[in-house]
């Protein structure tokens, strides 16, 4: 067996802070990374990159985010509440640099939108911005918040409204097949990657055999 590094509680303790949160942030595995699009209530546009969307069900079909501690004051959740609705765009190769780049701390003022060299698209008449870049398109009707006291962060649940995805990438039994539409994962803060589908499985029942959906 390979050597394993062992860290336990006051391993971390002692560590610097950086290296504690790389490390940390990495231990969870893959992750969704998207970009979180809102605005006010001027409608001045607001843009974000998250690696916190979590599916919480699909009837109805809501999806969590977290938001860390404020301050600094966080644009994206005031938006969210303030207005009730927000994007999730799906973060593909072309545009995950200035996709990262929405995480730097620009002023209330600044569209991340602009300083990332991104595109506003509204449709259907969703107040909140979507990004033209994006393959995979959810607009997301804000439903409930809840703070969580062991370490001063948010989670905001929303209900999804809008769907746009990629015809092609669309399977008879509602599958959607991202690799197709390029959508990428992250681990950590700021490694990105694309993947590779090993295989579907069919649904797990007791004494029954799995077997695959995608080979005859």
């Amino acid at each position: 067996m390979e050597n394993k590094i062992n860290f336990n509680t006051s391993d971390l303790q002692k560590m610097e802070k950086q290296t504690t949160v790389h490390l940390i942030n990495s231990l969870g595995g893959f992750k969704s990374v998207a970009l979180a699009g809102t605005s006010d209530s001027r409608g001045n546009t607001n843009l974000s990159i998250f690696s916190s969307f979590f599916h919480i069900g699909a009837n109805p079909p809501l999806i969590g985010m977290i938001f860390r501690p404020s301050p600094p004051e966080r644009d994206t959740m005031r938006n969210i509440i303030d207005t009730g609705f927000f994007t999730i765009n799906h973060i593909n190769e072309v545009m995950y640099k200035k996709a990262h780049q929405t995480s730097a701390r620009y002023s209330r003022e600044i569209s991340e939108f602009d300083a990332a060299g991104l595109r506003a698209e509204y449709k259907n008449n969703f107040p909140a911005p979507f990004v033209l870049e994006s393959s995979i398109q959810l607009g997301i009707e804000f439903k409930e918040k809840i703070d969580i006291s062991i370490n001063n962060t948010t989670m905001i649940i929303g209900e999804i409204v809008e769907i746009f995805i990629p015809e092609d990438c669309l399977s008879e039994d509602g599958f959607v097949n991202l690799e197709k539409a390029g959508t990428l994962t992250c681990s950590g803060l700021d490694s990105y990657h694309k993947t590779i589908q090993l295989d579907r499985l069919s649904y797990a029942k007791p004494d029954k055999e799995i077997t695959s959906l995608l080979k005859s």
